[in-house]
């Protein structure tokens, strides 16, 4: 049975007040439309035409060849936004799935059992509900002995007797395809908005004798559309609840889960501890038996296993196992550590290689840079790597020793087991083994002190 998907994105949300696309803000470091796209592919849809008017470009730019896309000039109603797909879609055999674009938290399972629901009963058309406790402004769903589908009621038009029903219309359905743009070509614009509404399309199956049904979804939650800002806060926590009581199912220890925030692609491994505060974002990727502390922020990284953090900031930069980074460091892209590097605290490291085993303790500034093994980096070092128009990369070879307060004037070349000594500038190379030293001749005046405007009087 071929399957397929049509996404409605091609609102613009003005209750979001934004100039970004609402299909286009995040929940979870995801844009609402990816999330929904990716939920269908997982459960096994291969074709997705996604629909889209303001904001298309951006949409395709985001989503690229993971759908194909079909243009609603104006925006007439969500029956005239599913007919759109026609093009794609009307000829072929098979059944098709239409979502919201701004239903983020529609799971790929609810997806698989609705598909296999509808078949199962030989619908043309299948209505996915949810229970809700207060129903108040949905649509209801009624019922007939058989489970099969009555009418679907907006609340406004509902009776008091039908008010009292629970069970809404998500606005998420399947269709026989064809069935569906058959249909649609009589669906007209005879109401108050001047639109052709897709719930139309039920009744005029049902007039035609063909069986509409009701899948119940388990969770409300799943069917939540984002239209305002306090609705995508909403879907951020849920959705967060959801990815970081996975997590913890998976081994991962929250100290506090409710003020742990973890983006939907991240991935961590058993036995990591993460303390609050922590936000883990893009596609971070943290191994085993790793401490993440508070106040830090993740983007991008790759971490090993056995690795420390302590209220650092890291970002898009791979880190070898058994090394400790902070607190109050920073990590900036395109960063290597290796294993057991020790990066402390006011230390910022940023296109660099370090090799096992060195340590930079504290007040540091390393930047396009090369450092072997073994290195011991002193407290207020400075690679100075930019000339105020280039910058310039500078290589320091293993067992060597910086002492404070140097200045490595970039480029040169620090060979292995040299000793640099403290306060000094390098401007240029220094041979393995050597003794660099680059500052001024300490000189005492005598008694000098004495004659100072603030020195003590007998």
């Amino acid at each position: 049975m071929n399957k397929f998907a049509i996404i409605l994105a091609a609102g613009k949300g003005t209750r979001m007040k934004s100039s970004l696309y609402k299909v286009l803000h995040h929940v979870c470091g995801k844009a609402m439309v990816e999330h929904v796209v990716s939920q269908v592919e997982k459960s096994g849809v291969k074709e997705i035409v996604t629909i889209v008017g303001h904001g298309a470009n951006d949409v395709k730019d985001l989503m690229k060849d993971r759908c194909v896309y079909a243009l609603q000039e104006e925006q007439l109603g969500t029956g005239h936004a599913v007919k759109q797909a026609k093009s794609f879609l009307g000829d072929k055999d098979g059944i098709t799935i239409v979502l919201c674009g701004d239903t983020p938290l529609i799971q790929a399972e609810t997806i698989e059992k609705a598909m296999a629901y509808h078949l199962e009963k030989q619908a043309k058309a299948t209505i996915l509900t949810a229970i809700a406790d207060d129903p108040t402004g949905y649509g209801r769903v009624i019922r007939d002995g058989n489970g099969h589908v009555l009418k679907n009621v907006e609340h406004k038009d509902a009776t008091e007797e039908e008010r009292l029903i629970k069970e809404i219309n998500t606005g998420t359905y399947v269709f026989d395809n064809r069935a569906l743009f058959e249909a649609l070509e009589y669906v007209n614009n005879d109401n108050a908005q001047g639109e052709y509404y897709l719930p139309d399309v039920l009744e005029i199956l049902k007039n035609n004798q063909e069986i509409v049904t009701a899948y119940q979804m388990d969770s409300l939650e799943e069917s939540l559309g984002v239209n305002d800002r306090v609705a995508l806060q909403q879907a951020n926590v849920l959705m967060r609840k959801r990815i970081n009581e996975q997590h913890m199912r998976n081994g991962v220890t929250l100290i506090d889960a409710n003020a742990t925030y973890i983006d939907s692609d991240v991935q961590i491994g058993s036995d990591t501890i993460i303390e609050p505060n922590v936000y883990l974002k893009g596609k971070t990727v943290i191994g085993q038996n790793c401490f993440i502390g508070m106040n830090s922020e993740l983007v991008d990284m790759t971490l090993e296993n056995h690795i420390t953090v302590k209220s650092s900031c890291l970002e898009k930069s791979y880190i070898h196992s058994f090394s400790d980074i902070g607190p109050m460091a920073h990590i900036r892209p395109n960063t290597i550590l290796h294993e057991r590097v020790h990066v402390g605290n006011f230390v910022e490291v940023k296109n660099t290689t370090i090799g096992n085993d060195t340590k930079m303790g504290h007040l540091t500034y390393v930047g396009d840079a090369t450092l072997g093994e073994r290195i011991n980096v002193g407290c207020g070092t400075v690679v100075v790597n930019y000339d105020g128009k280039n910058k310039h990369h500078s290589t320091i070879g293993h067992d060597s020793f910086i002492g404070c307060n140097a200045n490595i004037i970039s480029p040169v070349t620090i060979g292995d087991g040299a000793f640099i000594a403290a306060g000094s500038t390098i401007t240029k190379d220094v041979p393995d083994n050597a003794l660099a030293i680059a500052r001024g001749k300490q000189e005492n005046k005598k008694d000098y002190a004495t004659k100072l405007p603030y020195a003590k009087k007998d």
